[in-house]
Protein backbone atom coordinates (compact mmCIF):
# COMPACT_ATOMS: atom_id res chain seq x y z
CA UNK A 1 0.00 0.00 0.00
CA UNK A 2 1.07 3.45 -0.90
CA UNK A 3 0.13 6.29 1.06
CA UNK A 4 0.34 10.16 0.47
CA UNK A 5 -0.04 12.53 3.12
CA UNK A 6 -0.68 16.28 2.59
CA UNK A 7 2.25 15.67 0.02
CA UNK A 8 2.89 18.91 -2.16
CA UNK A 9 5.34 19.72 -4.95
CA UNK A 10 6.36 23.40 -6.06
CA UNK A 11 8.98 24.84 -8.06
CA UNK A 12 11.07 28.00 -8.20
CA UNK A 13 10.45 29.93 -11.42
CA UNK A 14 11.92 33.41 -12.59
CA UNK A 15 8.03 34.83 -11.57
CA UNK A 16 7.56 33.25 -8.46
CA UNK A 17 6.81 29.70 -6.97
CA UNK A 18 4.17 27.73 -9.33
CA UNK A 19 2.76 25.40 -7.39
CA UNK A 20 2.38 21.66 -9.22
CA UNK A 21 1.06 19.52 -6.91
CA UNK A 22 -1.59 21.02 -3.81
CA UNK A 23 -2.07 19.12 -0.27
CA UNK A 24 -2.77 15.28 -1.53
CA UNK A 25 -4.19 12.69 0.40
CA UNK A 26 -4.39 9.44 -1.03
CA UNK A 27 -4.01 5.91 -0.13
CA UNK A 28 -3.42 3.26 -2.91
CA UNK A 29 -3.74 -0.22 -1.72
CA UNK A 30 -6.22 -1.97 -4.99
CA UNK A 31 -4.18 -4.27 -7.62
CA UNK A 32 -5.14 -2.20 -10.59
CA UNK A 33 -5.34 1.90 -10.09
CA UNK A 34 -5.03 4.51 -13.09
CA UNK A 35 -4.94 8.49 -12.68
CA UNK A 36 -5.94 10.60 -15.41
CA UNK A 37 -6.91 14.20 -16.27
CA UNK A 38 -5.97 16.98 -18.39
CA UNK A 39 -2.03 17.44 -19.38
CA UNK A 40 -0.23 19.63 -16.94
CA UNK A 41 -2.40 18.54 -13.99
CA UNK A 42 0.67 16.86 -12.31
CA UNK A 43 -0.09 13.26 -13.04
CA UNK A 44 3.24 12.01 -14.17
CA UNK A 45 5.14 14.55 -11.20
CA UNK A 46 2.98 12.44 -8.70
CA UNK A 47 4.09 9.27 -10.16
CA UNK A 48 7.89 10.10 -10.54
CA UNK A 49 7.31 11.13 -6.40
CA UNK A 50 6.23 7.82 -5.93
CA UNK A 51 8.92 6.35 -7.69
CA UNK A 52 11.60 8.34 -5.63
CA UNK A 53 13.29 11.03 -8.68
CA UNK A 54 11.35 14.01 -7.13
CA UNK A 55 11.13 14.38 -3.85
CA UNK A 56 7.93 16.52 -2.17
CA UNK A 57 8.18 19.84 -0.77
CA UNK A 58 5.94 19.42 2.14
CA UNK A 59 4.29 15.88 3.32
CA UNK A 60 5.09 12.61 3.74
CA UNK A 61 4.91 9.27 1.20
CA UNK A 62 4.48 5.61 2.82
CA UNK A 63 5.22 2.51 1.71
CA UNK A 64 3.18 -0.79 3.36
CA UNK A 65 3.15 2.28 6.83
CA UNK A 66 7.54 2.63 6.01
CA UNK A 67 8.13 6.21 5.61
CA UNK A 68 10.11 6.24 2.21
CA UNK A 69 9.80 10.66 1.67
CA UNK A 70 13.63 10.73 1.81
CA UNK A 71 14.36 7.14 0.38
CA UNK A 72 16.63 7.37 -2.99
CA UNK A 73 14.99 5.77 -6.47
CA UNK A 74 17.12 2.85 -5.87
CA UNK A 75 16.24 2.53 -2.09
CA UNK A 76 12.60 2.25 -3.16
CA UNK A 77 13.42 -0.09 -5.63
CA UNK A 78 14.87 -2.07 -3.37
CA UNK A 79 11.70 -1.94 -0.94
CA UNK A 80 9.74 -3.25 -3.96
CA UNK A 81 8.65 -0.12 -6.10
CA UNK A 82 9.54 -0.31 -10.31
CA UNK A 83 9.07 2.50 -12.34
CA UNK A 84 8.36 2.33 -16.43
CA UNK A 85 9.02 5.30 -18.18
CA UNK A 86 7.20 6.88 -20.86
CA UNK A 87 10.07 6.19 -23.34
CA UNK A 88 11.80 3.05 -22.35
CA UNK A 89 15.54 3.54 -22.56
CA UNK A 90 17.51 1.93 -25.02
CA UNK A 91 20.67 0.23 -23.89
CA UNK A 92 23.45 -0.29 -26.63
CA UNK A 93 24.90 -3.31 -26.30
CA UNK A 94 22.88 -5.41 -24.11
CA UNK A 95 20.38 -8.02 -25.17
CA UNK A 96 16.87 -8.12 -24.39
CA UNK A 97 18.24 -11.40 -22.08
CA UNK A 98 20.49 -8.84 -20.31
CA UNK A 99 17.74 -6.83 -19.38
CA UNK A 100 15.61 -9.63 -17.94
CA UNK A 101 18.53 -10.88 -16.01
CA UNK A 102 19.04 -7.51 -14.31
CA UNK A 103 15.70 -6.91 -13.25
CA UNK A 104 15.40 -10.23 -11.55
CA UNK A 105 18.88 -9.48 -10.30
CA UNK A 106 19.98 -12.90 -10.57
CA UNK A 107 21.11 -15.28 -13.49
CA UNK A 108 18.13 -16.62 -15.10
CA UNK A 109 17.88 -19.58 -18.21
CA UNK A 110 16.81 -18.77 -21.63
CA UNK A 111 13.89 -21.22 -21.11
CA UNK A 112 13.20 -19.09 -18.00
CA UNK A 113 13.97 -15.45 -19.45
CA UNK A 114 11.50 -16.41 -22.78
CA UNK A 115 8.69 -17.23 -20.81
CA UNK A 116 8.59 -14.19 -19.67
CA UNK A 117 8.28 -12.74 -23.37
CA UNK A 118 5.99 -14.97 -24.20
CA UNK A 119 3.76 -13.65 -21.41
CA UNK A 120 3.45 -10.14 -22.86
CA UNK A 121 3.12 -11.79 -26.25
CA UNK A 122 6.31 -11.71 -27.96
CA UNK A 123 8.02 -14.41 -30.11
CA UNK A 124 10.67 -15.40 -27.40
CA UNK A 125 13.39 -16.71 -30.03
CA UNK A 126 13.08 -13.46 -31.69
CA UNK A 127 14.06 -11.57 -29.05
CA UNK A 128 15.66 -13.10 -25.94
CA UNK A 129 19.61 -12.12 -27.55
CA UNK A 130 18.78 -9.05 -30.04
CA UNK A 131 20.16 -5.91 -28.61
CA UNK A 132 17.89 -3.02 -26.95
CA UNK A 133 19.08 -0.28 -29.58
CA UNK A 134 17.12 1.59 -32.39
CA UNK A 135 16.14 -1.59 -34.19
CA UNK A 136 13.42 -1.95 -31.54
CA UNK A 137 9.83 -0.34 -32.07
CA UNK A 138 8.27 1.63 -29.42
CA UNK A 139 5.50 -1.00 -28.56
CA UNK A 140 8.00 -3.96 -28.69
CA UNK A 141 10.32 -1.73 -26.01
CA UNK A 142 7.23 -1.20 -23.84
CA UNK A 143 6.74 -4.88 -23.94
CA UNK A 144 10.05 -5.67 -23.01
CA UNK A 145 10.01 -3.38 -20.32
CA UNK A 146 6.72 -5.17 -18.93
CA UNK A 147 8.41 -8.42 -19.26
CA UNK A 148 11.37 -6.99 -16.75
CA UNK A 149 8.20 -5.70 -13.70
CA UNK A 150 7.12 -9.11 -14.24
CA UNK A 151 10.78 -10.87 -13.54
CA UNK A 152 11.14 -8.39 -10.86
CA UNK A 153 7.34 -8.98 -9.46
CA UNK A 154 7.67 -6.27 -6.78
CA UNK A 155 4.75 -4.34 -4.65
CA UNK A 156 4.12 -1.74 -6.47
CA UNK A 157 4.83 -1.37 -10.04
CA UNK A 158 4.67 2.53 -11.46
CA UNK A 159 3.65 3.15 -15.63
CA UNK A 160 3.82 6.70 -17.04
CA UNK A 161 1.54 6.67 -19.95
CA UNK A 162 2.50 3.45 -21.39
CA UNK A 163 0.81 4.01 -24.71
CA UNK A 164 2.85 7.07 -25.52
CA UNK A 165 4.27 6.98 -29.15
CA UNK A 166 3.27 3.51 -30.02
CA UNK A 167 0.96 2.44 -32.91
CA UNK A 168 -2.47 1.21 -33.21
CA UNK A 169 -1.36 -2.39 -33.28
CA UNK A 170 1.31 -2.09 -30.66
CA UNK A 171 -1.68 -0.35 -28.18
CA UNK A 172 -3.85 -3.37 -28.83
CA UNK A 173 -1.61 -5.78 -27.46
CA UNK A 174 -0.32 -3.83 -24.66
CA UNK A 175 -4.01 -3.81 -23.58
CA UNK A 176 -3.73 -7.56 -23.60
CA UNK A 177 -0.95 -7.35 -21.88
CA UNK A 178 -2.29 -5.44 -18.67
CA UNK A 179 -5.29 -7.47 -18.73
CA UNK A 180 -3.35 -10.63 -18.26
CA UNK A 181 -1.30 -8.73 -15.31
CA UNK A 182 -4.58 -7.46 -13.71
CA UNK A 183 -5.40 -11.09 -13.56
CA UNK A 184 -1.96 -12.26 -12.31
CA UNK A 185 0.07 -9.40 -10.75
CA UNK A 186 1.27 -9.83 -6.86
CA UNK A 187 1.68 -6.17 -6.17
CA UNK A 188 -0.11 -3.39 -6.96
CA UNK A 189 -0.54 -1.17 -10.59
CA UNK A 190 -0.34 2.26 -10.95
CA UNK A 191 -0.68 3.48 -14.36
CA UNK A 192 -0.94 7.20 -15.45
CA UNK A 193 -3.22 7.09 -18.44
CA UNK A 194 -5.31 9.33 -20.73
CA UNK A 195 -6.78 6.15 -22.47
CA UNK A 196 -10.20 4.76 -21.77
CA UNK A 197 -9.27 1.32 -22.93
CA UNK A 198 -6.71 1.29 -20.42
CA UNK A 199 -8.81 2.94 -17.38
CA UNK A 200 -11.62 0.48 -18.32
CA UNK A 201 -8.86 -2.00 -17.19
CA UNK A 202 -8.75 -0.31 -13.58
CA UNK A 203 -10.21 -1.31 -10.26
CA UNK A 204 -9.81 2.37 -8.93
CA UNK A 205 -9.48 5.92 -10.73
CA UNK A 206 -8.13 8.85 -9.08
CA UNK A 207 -8.52 12.29 -11.23
CA UNK A 208 -5.95 14.85 -10.82
CA UNK A 209 -6.52 18.51 -12.51
CA UNK A 210 -4.22 21.90 -11.32
CA UNK A 211 -2.62 19.67 -8.79
CA UNK A 212 -5.21 18.41 -6.36
CA UNK A 213 -7.30 15.16 -6.41
CA UNK A 214 -10.68 15.99 -8.07
CA UNK A 215 -12.33 12.65 -8.03
CA UNK A 216 -11.75 9.09 -6.54
CA UNK A 217 -13.21 5.63 -6.75
CA UNK A 218 -13.77 2.69 -8.15
CA UNK A 219 -13.52 2.33 -11.52
CA UNK A 220 -17.74 1.84 -12.23
CA UNK A 221 -18.27 5.29 -10.75
CA UNK A 222 -15.73 7.61 -11.90
CA UNK A 223 -15.82 6.44 -15.70
CA UNK A 224 -18.98 6.95 -17.03
CA UNK A 225 -18.96 10.71 -15.03
CA UNK A 226 -15.71 11.56 -17.20
CA UNK A 227 -16.92 10.01 -20.44
CA UNK A 228 -20.34 12.14 -19.64
CA UNK A 229 -18.49 15.44 -19.09
CA UNK A 230 -18.58 18.37 -21.54
CA UNK A 231 -14.57 18.07 -20.74
CA UNK A 232 -14.39 14.45 -21.03
CA UNK A 233 -11.86 15.32 -24.34
CA UNK A 234 -9.82 17.38 -22.61
CA UNK A 235 -9.34 14.52 -20.09
CA UNK A 236 -9.67 11.26 -21.79
CA UNK A 237 -7.46 11.13 -25.36
CA UNK A 238 -8.23 7.39 -26.66
CA UNK A 239 -6.90 7.88 -30.03
CA UNK A 240 -6.84 4.02 -31.02
CA UNK A 241 -10.56 4.39 -31.15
Amino acid sequence: MIELKNVSYAVEQENGTKEILKNINLCLDDRFIAITGPNGGGKSTLAKMIAGIITPTEGRIYLDGEDITDKSITERAQMGISYAFQQPVRFKGLTVHDLINLAAGRKISVVEACSYLSEVGLCARDYISREVNASLSGGELKRIEIAMVLVRSTKLTVFDEPEAGIDLWSFTNLIKVFEKMHEKINGSILIISHQERILNIADKIVVIAGGEIQNYGPKDEILPSLLGSDSACSVLKDKFN
